[in-house]
Order: structure tokens, then C-alpha cells, then sequence
């Protein structure tokens, strides 16, 4: 339980560095820019990917909370898979410039729901703090 707090920076800075990358990466697809294809830039979200998910599977396994046996949590994990597929579609298997476009949006939202859930640690995430 020591590196709990370091592990989980380094998964809300990874989550950031994701974000931020997608959000970049997006931004040079609707401007069909040839910079999209630079090596730095097909590789380090990978990096920063693969280091997101471990520090987040550490802190599951640290906190003994998972997918499953935590609302939450599961939220999580299926909001990551729909992320990651419109992920795809608007970065590599959009057939057409709207799709992609559609599916980047998508893919954003989606992400900020997953921030949502982590925050509020439900599946309503945001809406969770509405008023009833």
C-alpha cells in the first residue's frame, strides 16, 4: 500500500498524456495532416497506453477492487473498450472523413465519461452530481 499514491499519479498522468495525445492526434486527422504518419507519434501512445493500463491493473490489484465486484470499475473497463474501438474508427478505420470525424467526438466524450466514473466512483459518472 506504500506506492499506492505513486502508482496512481502515474496513472492520472497517463491518463492525461492519452488524452491529450488522442485529442492531438484527432486534431491532425481532420486536417489530413501528413504529420499523423511520424514515427514519435504512432509509437509513444502506445508507451503511454501500456503504462496506463498497468498502473491501473497495479491499483486494482493493490486496493483488491475489480471488474466485477465493482459497478464502477466494470463502468471503467467497458467504457475503455468502446473508447478504444471508436479510437480505431476515427484514427485508422473510418471509411470516410465524417465517420472519423463522428467517431473522434464520440471517442471523446466517451473518454470523459470514463473520468467522470473515476471520479465520482459510479456508473452515472457526471450525471451522478446533478441535482435530483
Amino acid at each position: 500500500m506504500a506506492y499506492y499514491l505513486i502508482i496512481k499519479q502515474i496513472h492520472v498522468t497517463c491518463v492525461l498524456l492519452s488524452g491529450l495525445l488522442f485529442l492531438y492526434r484527432g486534431g491532425l486527422m481532420l486536417a489530413a495532416s501528413p504529420r499523423l504518419r511520424q514515427t514519435w507519434l504512432r509509437v509513444l501512445p502506445h508507451i503511454v497506453d501500456t503504462v496506463l493500463l498497468t498502473a491501473g491493473v497495479t491499483l486494482a490489484v493493490i486496493s483488491h477492487q475489480y471488474p466485477g465486484q465493482q459497478p464502477w470499475l466494470t463502468a471503467k473497463l467497458i467504457g475503455l473498450v468502446v473508447y478504444i474501438g471508436l479510437g480505431m474508427i476515427a484514427l485508422k478505420r473510418g471509411k470516410t472523413r465524417k465517420t472519423r470525424a463522428i467517431a473522434f467526438v464520440a471517442a471523446l466524450l466517451v473518454f470523459a465519461w470514463i473520468i467522470g466514473v473515476a471520479v465520482t466512483r459510479t456508473p452515472l459518472s457526471f450525471f451522478a452530481l446533478l441535482p435530483a
